[in-house]
């Protein structure tokens, strides 16, 4: 009997081994702080991000703060890579050999995705990366990047759609994102209309307006879009996270969330990626930074 007990106790650890081996490692990294309290709180948000997935069957998530991981195994066995940073020319991405890190890390098909400021990168160093990695990037005087709020009316039949309810935040959300030809492979997520007022500026920087955006008067943009790669890979892009006060949306919240879940090819949840957190979870982990000086 003792002997029977011992392989049966062997046999559940044996299985609980397997099943800890099968989850899906998803890696996600925090830029340096920046900007003014409340805005580009990268380590906030993602740490709130892994407590929201924290329950979530089947994945482990690691999130790396300052702009990249301090340990050199922190993408072994990793699924999935989320950047959330402050981008152009001294996005963390572009520093020393990461190109390279991550490139090699897509041709292993490992999902990558890229947020806010994240999906911002020179064209002529990183451009072309992103759209094979992710399906598109901000290029300045090209994109713009005014505050307002975008009504996300309609989402299409897509894992990272599930369970996300129609929604509208004020923040600073990128568009008139530059995409391969024909927009070829890419699957808009989160949609708008901008008004003939927003496209007129001013956008943060440059203040705008643009000949080509107003030219563009009626169409709609993409603020969030997902892409299935031919190594075999997934990427997301999502523009929105400059405020974040607004991960307090659920809907924000849940897109996002999706996103991770299915960049790592994990299983999304039927009705979505559920989550709740308070006002005392929203308001941890803030960047200690200087109060704004009055003017």
């Amino acid at each position: 009997m003792k002997r029977l007990l011992l392989l049966l106790l062997a046999a559940v650890v044996a299985s609980s081994l397997a099943l800890a081996a099968a989850d899906k490692k998803i890696v996600l990294i925090a830029g340096k702080p920046s900007h003014p309290p409340g805005m580009h709180e990268f380590r906030a948000g993602m740490l709130l991000l892994q407590q929201c997935l924290a329950n979530t069957p089947g994945v482990k998530v690691a999130v790396h703060a300052n702009g990249w991981p301090d340990v050199a195994s922190a993408f072994d066995g990793a699924d999935a890579v989320v950047i959330y940073c402050d981008g152009g020319g001294k996005h963390p991405a572009l520093l020393e050999n990461r190109k390279e890190v991550l490139g090699a890390l897509a041709k292993k098909g490992v999902g990558l995705g890229f947020m806010h400021y994240g999906v911002e990168i020179p064209a002529d160093n990183g451009g072309p990366e992103f759209l094979k990695w992710i399906g598109g990037y901000y290029e300045t005087n090209y994109s713009c990047n005014p505050f307002w709020s975008p009504a996300y009316q309609d989402f299409p039949d897509h894992p990272v759609a599930r369970g996300v309810k129609p929604f509208s935040n004020r923040d600073e959300w990128y568009f008139n994102i530059r995409w391969p030809e024909n927009m070829q492979g890419v699957t808009p997520i989160l949609t708008a209309k901008p008004s003939d007022q927003v496209r007129g500026g001013p956008y943060v920087h440059p203040k705008g307006p643009y000949p080509h955006i107003l030219k563009a008067a009626g169409r709609v943009e993409t603020m969030m879009w997902v892409i299935n790669r031919p190594d075999g890979g997934r990427g997301f892009g999502f523009t929105g996270g400059h405020t974040h006060a607004n991960w307090g949306d659920d809907n924000q919240r849940k897109v996002v969330l999706n996103a991770i879940l299915w960049s790592a090819q994990a299983e999304v949840p039927k009705n979505g990626v559920a989550s709740k957190i308070t006002t005392g979870q929203l308001a941890a982990n803030l960047d200690p930074k200087p109060a704004p000086k009055k003017p």
